[in-house]
């Protein structure tokens, strides 16, 4: 198999959980580092997959490697290529198929419910998750779902969680932390947690019962991502 691609957009949010679960199943990947300067690659012919990981820019930031980006995402998606997004990368993923992204009515930073929605691309994709369970939110924006996908999961205070369409599944929220990337990101943002609100959780709210938190949160990832594999285990 060649590796997957995964697109690392700033230091800290890297490819946490997720490069475990693939160390974990021997699959390979690359890890691109844009935040170092690496260049977006022009083709798909060294990889199978991409992976988008989050960061705290916007998609409608002026930023050099963005474009390439959306049309490496236009690529994989056109040849039916897997294609995986985390936060920002679900919006570059939305926007890249024609999808908006713009500012959410709330901060969403914490540990939040989710819920499936009622059609069949959710019982598809989420059929080994409960109905409605926890995962980690850290977004001020959020995306539309393009024409032809279909929304799978939804919160209370941001409707959009997760769509699909083919091979591609972009999430809102993330589901590939651990708890040193929480522990971080509490401490780096400790300014955006300062005035805890209905979806802005403090410093203790978010790093509480953290490694039962973090297990339940990478069963969860786990069948997520063991479903968005399954195009390249059958090849």
């Amino acid at each position: 198999m060649k590796p997957i691609f995964i697109f690392r957009h700033v230091a800290s949010e890297g490819a946490g959980y997720f490069g475990d679960f693939l160390k974990r199943h021997q699959i390979p990947f690359r890890i691109i580092l844009l935040d170092e300067g690496e260049a977006v690659p022009e083709s798909l012919i060294e990889t199978s997959a991409l992976v988008l990981m989050g960061g705290p820019m916007s998609v409608n930031d002026d930023i050099n490697w963005i474009e390439p980006e959306l049309n490496l995402i236009r690529q994989a998606v056109k040849h039916d290529m897997p294609v995986l997004g985390h936060c920002l990368g679900g919006q570059l993923i939305s926007k890249a198929l024609g999808g908006s992204i713009g500012t959410n009515p709330v901060k969403e930073l914490g540990w939040l419910a989710v819920e499936k929605q009622h059609n069949s691309a959710a019982q598809d994709w989420l059929a080994e998750l409960p109905d409605q369970f926890t995962t980690f939110h850290w977004h001020g924006e959020t995306f539309t779902i393009p024409e032809g996908a279909t929304n799978i999961l939804s919160s209370q205070y941001c409707p959009n969680q997760a769509f699909v369409m083919g091979n591609t599944l972009a999430m809102q929220c993330h589901v590939e932390m651990t708890p040193n990337m929480v522990i971080d990101w509490a401490t780096m943002h400790a300014d955006d947690i300062a005035t805890p609100t209905a979806t802005i959780q403090s410093h203790e709210q978010l790093t509480t019962d953290l490694d039962n938190k973090i297990s339940t949160l990478q069963n969860h990832a786990d069948k997520l991502y063991q479903r968005w594999l399954q195009p390249l285990l059958v090849n």
